[in-house]
C-alpha cells in the first residue's frame, strides 16, 4: 500500500492550499509543486517561498515546484489535487495521460459543478477511468492555509469508501501538528466541505449588518441543516455532519477572520458591490460559484435550501441583504426537524 515516509509526491496548484500541502508533506517526502505559471514556477525554485499566497513562509529543498504537469506527475505515487473547483475538470483532463493506475488522488477541491451538479470527487470519476475510482481520496476540514503553513495545530478527514486508501494517506499527510482522520463518507465530507462556504457567507452577510449573535448562531445551525438536509439526499451519512468536514468546518469558516467567504459576506451585508469586495479579497471565493451550483442541484432533488437561496438572491442582486433576511425572518413557521 502506497503511503509513508519517502512517498513521492505531486500537490497540483500553487494556491495557498496547495502550497501549504506541499509543505506539509515535504516534511518527510520529496514534493513537486504544480503551478500554472512558469513565472511563479521559477520564483518558488529561486527565491523558496510563494511571493503571493504565503510570502513569509520559507518552502523547504524536499519542496521542487515546475510548470511542466507531465513532469510533475512522473512517477508520483499520490498526487494531490488543489485548484478551483471551476477548473477541476480541465485539470483533470490535462493530467489524466500522466496519472499512474496505482496513483492515489487526493481532493482538497470544495465545490459543487455548476453545469453538472456533481461533487468534485465525481468529477474526477467522470473524466478519469474506472482504474482510478476506487483510489480517490477527499480532503476536507477546518484548514486555513495559513495557519497550516506556520504550523499551527490542524485536524482535517480523509474520505474515502475503500478506507486503506485515506489511511494510506494519514500516513504521508500527517506530521506533528498536521493530523489526520479516515472516513468513508467521501460525499458526507465533500458537501459539507462545499457548503459551508455558502452558510460562511450568510453569517458574513448578518455581521456586515451588524445582526448579532444571535443571527450568527441561528444562521450557523440553520445552515448546518441545510447541508445535512442535501448530503443526506445524495446519500451521506448523517453524522459526517456533526465531525471536521461538517460542523468543524462550518465553524471555523463562519468565525475566523481568514475566511475569504465570509469577509466577502461581510461587504455584501454592508451593501458593497460584490466584483468590488471579489476585487479586494484578490483570491478565488468558492462559496460564490457553489451558492448558484447548490441552488440549481437543490432544485433539481426538490430540496428546500432557504438560506442559500437567500444567499443566491443577495449575490444575484435580486434582493438587499435587509430583504433576504427579512425573507428568511417571515417563512411560513414549522417545526425545527423540518
Amino acid at each position: 500500500m502506497i503511503g509513508g515516509v519517502g512517498t513521492p509526491v505531486t500537490v497540483v496548484g500553487a494556491g495557498s492550499f496547495g502550497t501549504c500541502l506541499a509543505l506539509v508533506c515535504a516534511q518527510q517526502s520529496d514534493v513537486v509543486l504544480w503551478a500554472r505559471s512558469s513565472d511563479l514556477a521559477d520564483t518558488i525554485g529561486r527565491e523558496r517561498r510563494n511571493p503571493r499566497y504565503l510570502p513569509d513562509v520559507v518552502l523547504p529543498a524536499s519542496l521542487r515546484a515546475t510548470a511542466d504537469l507531465g513532469e510533475a506527475l512522473a512517477g508520483s505515487e499520490l498526487v494531490i489535487f488543489a485548484v478551483p473547483s471551476h477548473g477541476l475538470r480541465d485539470v483533470m483532463r490535462a493530467a489524466a495521460p500522466y496519472l499512474s493506475p496505482d496513483a492515489i488522488l487526493v481532493s482538497a477541491v470544495k465545490g459543487i459543478e455548476y453545469e453538472t451538479g456533481m461533487l468534485m470527487h465525481q468529477v474526477i470519476e467522470d473524466v478519469l477511468p474506472e482504474v482510478h475510482h476506487p483510489r480517490i481520496v477527499a480532503l476536507s476540514g477546518p484548514s486555513f492555509a495559513s495557519e497550516i503553513a506556520k504550523q499551527h495545530p490542524t485536524v482535517v478527514t480523509l474520505a474515502c469508501p475503500e478506507e486503506a486508501y485515506a489511511i494510506s494517506v494519514q500516513a504521508t499527510l500527517s506530521c506533528p501538528w498536521f493530523r489526520c482522520y479516515s472516513n468513508i463518507d467521501i460525499v458526507g465530507a465533500e458537501v459539507g466541505g462545499a457548503l459551508k462556504n455558502v452558510v460562511a457567507i450568510a453569517v458574513g452577510i448578518g455581521d456586515g449588518q451588524a445582526m448579532g449573535h444571535n443571527a450568527r448562531a441561528a444562521l450557523m445551525t440553520r445552515g448546518l441543516a441545510e447541508v445535512t438536509r442535501l448530503g443526506e439526499r445524495l446519500g451521506a451519512d448523517r453524522d459526517t455532519f456533526l465531525g471536521l468536514s461538517g460542523m468543524g468546518d462550518l465553524l471555523l469558516t463562519c468565525t475566523g477572520d481568514l475566511s475569504r467567504n465570509r469577509r466577502v459576506g461581510m461587504g455584501l451585508g454592508q451593501g458593497r458591490d460584490l466584483d468590488e469586495v471579489l476585487a479586494e479579497v484578490g483570491q478565488v471565493v468558492e462559496g460564490i460559484q457553489t451558492t448558484r451550483a447548490a441552488c440549481r442541484l437543490a432544485e433539481r432533488l426538490r430540496v428546500e435550501l432557504p438560506i442559500t437561496d437567500m444567499v443566491r438572491s443577495v449575490i444575484d442582486g435580486e434582493l438587499t441583504p435587509a430583504e433576504a433576511g427579512e425573507a428568511l425572518m417571515t417563512r411560513q413557521l414549522r417545526s425545527e426537524r423540518d
